[in-house]
């Protein structure tokens, strides 16, 4: 037996059911845990020859890595980041996408101590400019998008912070460094730091933005100890097996990769399967479950809306044990038709940036379409009110964690440098998750929205302030709202509600529509971008002058989209 993941369970053995999980599931860690050395360097020397990656993408390209392989590529990755000055504490952004080299770096940086920043390439230059100053970045790693490198060039340019750009990929540019003609010349030895250079279970090892409704994104720090929280996404809810070979579809600048393409599935003894895709094609996508016999994978409810219209009985999906979501509400038309045809269910799960799985339908838990699932027995899970006390099973509140007697595996250590918001987010001795929900009384919990103003479009957390300070910018927007709208493709679309400076005021609609969009989509990242326009004379405010969103999103439910903008 060659998974890893017993020597981190207090009680070694499989559990029968959610009940026996959530009384006797605990986990444990050793002193100064670290994955690379401890779950990477631990496969290659135990079992060299063990499969950990297989990857592909587009245009052909192929290859298959071994935990052998993975381990000696990142320790040559490790010391050509120490030659670049690279050290403990330092921040390193990783805008690679979906690139193999993903899977050197973030071992290679776990190695020194220093922080990882996985970002998504979609990032535009205000987007790479706040997260540089914000995060204190000393070095960017980008693979060879031409996009995506003038952007971080332009942001590099106002901030005076990044010592070094790095780029991935065959394609040299100048004033950059090449990670393949450099890092190949290393040598594949990096010893585990001791003394002062050590890491330890609580220092800092990975950092990410994740949107809010208040300000600029937040800065989320986990600790060496959040991939072992993360056996619980892997084993008992992505339900991965031993050799197996699964696919969590998410690129890698978002916290869903590190749910589901490296942590907790290595650690449960998995092979991850990686396909680098320009797009989504769901016949494509189902012709690589079926060639390669993945054995599980998970993706949001906007790629199954996309797959259950295929016809799947042309796909050989046998060999997948387990398919499960993440990201948003199931819809259970979606659900049955998959079950339907292809006699499995889809397994959801909830959690955040700041978290690994918070509820889930863990093991074979009978499913209820549409539900989070139940609590991560990890986590001491209670749906509290504004007082902070318990609801009746039905009622609504907001889904907390109980911190009081410590911090569980996997949850965030707190907001980078901002003492403040960590305070207010463990407020009262318990976590909160800022998401509002119900339990029924088989204990299965239901979200119902965000306490905040949050958008979910297609598995994307989306910031209004973010999308709003982008639009104000514009000299047509006197002021605007974003909120969100269901969309049955997306779950939500992006929709802003605008009003006009003047002087634009009386221009044709259509044509203010265009001009903005296109502002919009040349000064954020296009996931970011509204989709659906609405002019008003004036926006619903609170006495004190604050923005009523809640105003706006009751009045467009049950709206049709299409007619939104006709009714100005």
């Amino acid at each position: 037996m060659s998974a890893l993941y017993h020597e981190y369970l207090v009680e070694d053995r499989d559990f029968k059911d959610y009940d026996d999980l959530q009384a006797h599931c605990r986990l444990k860690a050793p002193k100064d845990f670290n994955f690379a050395y401890d779950i990477v360097d631990r496969y290659a020397t135990d079992f060299p020859g063990k499969r950990a990656l297989v990857w592909l993408d587009d245009n052909g390209e192929e290859h298959e890595f071994t935990f052998d392989d993975i381990s000696r590529e990142s320790k040559r990755a490790a010391y050509w980041l120490s030659s670049k000055g690279i050290k403990k504490g330092d921040t390193v952004m990783l805008m690679v996408r979906r690139r193999y080299e993903w899977w050197f770096l973030m071992p290679a940086l776990h190695r020194i101590g220093a922080i990882a920043i996985p970002a998504t390439d979609q990032l535009l230059q205000t987007d790479i400019e706040y997260r540089i100053k914000a995060a204190d970045v000393k070095l960017i790693i980008c693979y060879d998008n031409p996009h995506s490198q003038e952007q971080i060039e332009k942001a590099v340019a106002n901030t005076g912070i990044v010592q070094k750009l790095v780029t991935v990929g065959k394609t040299k540019r100048e004033g950059w460094d090449s990670f393949h003609e450099e890092y190949e010349k290393m040598p594949a030895e990096f010893p585990r730091p001791v003394g002062e250079a050590a890491t330890h279970n609580e220092d800092p090892m990975l950092l990410y933005f994740t949107s809010g409704t208040s300000g600029y994104p937040k800065m989320v720090i986990q600790d060496y100890l959040y991939p072992i929280g993360h056996i619980m996404t892997a084993k008992y809810w992505h339900g991965v097996v031993e050799d197996g070979l699964h696919l969590t579809i998410a690129e890698t600048g978002w916290a869903k990769a590190s749910w589901g393409k490296i942590y907790g599935q290595w650690i449960c003894g998995t092979a991850q399967f990686v396909y680098d895709m320009n797009m989504l094609k769901p016949d494509k996508m189902l012709t690589l479950i079926s060639k390669y016999g993945l054995t599980t994978f998970c993706a949001p409810p906007t790629v199954y809306r996309f797959l259950v219209r295929q016809d799947l009985s042309k796909y050989d999906l046998s060999k997948c044990t387990r398919f499960s979501t993440a990201g948003e509400a199931l819809n259970g038309e979606v659900y049955n038709k998959w079950l339907e045809q292809t006699g499995k269910k889809i397994y959801e799960g909830y959690g955040q940036s700041e978290s690994t799985v918070i509820c889930g339908n863990f093991l074979e838990t009978p499913v209820k379409p549409g539900s989070m699932g139940r609590p991560n027995p990890l986590y001491d899970v209670e749906v509290l009110d504004p007082n902070g006390d318990p609801v009746a099973p039905g009622e609504v509140g907001e889904l907390c964690i109980h911190v009081e007697h410590g911090r569980p595996y996997g949850l965030l250590m707190g907001y980078y440098k901002d003492v403040s918001l960590t305070a207010a987010a463990f407020d009262g001795g318990v976590y909160h998750t800022g998401d509002n929900v119900y339990e029924d009384e088989d204990g299965y919990v239901w979200f119902v929205g965000r306490k905040d103003d949050i958008i979910k479009s297609s598995g994307y957390r989306i910031s209004p302030f973010e999308v709003e300070s982008v639009l104000q910018k514009h000299p047509a927007v006197l002021e605007c709202a974003v909120t969100g709208v269901e969309d049955p493709k997306r779950g939500m679309a992006v929709k802003a509600t605008i009003v006009l400076s003047s002087g634009y005021e009386n221009k044709d609609p259509k044509e203010m529509e265009t001009e903005i969009s296109t502002f919009a989509k040349e000064n954020t990242a296009m996931y970011k971008c509204p989709r659906i326009y609405e002019f008003v004379k004036e926006l619903p405010k609170t006495v004190s002058g604050k923005i009523r969103r809640v105003e706006i999103r009751e009045k467009d439910k049950g709206r049709d989209t299409n007619k939104i903008k006709q009714e100005f």
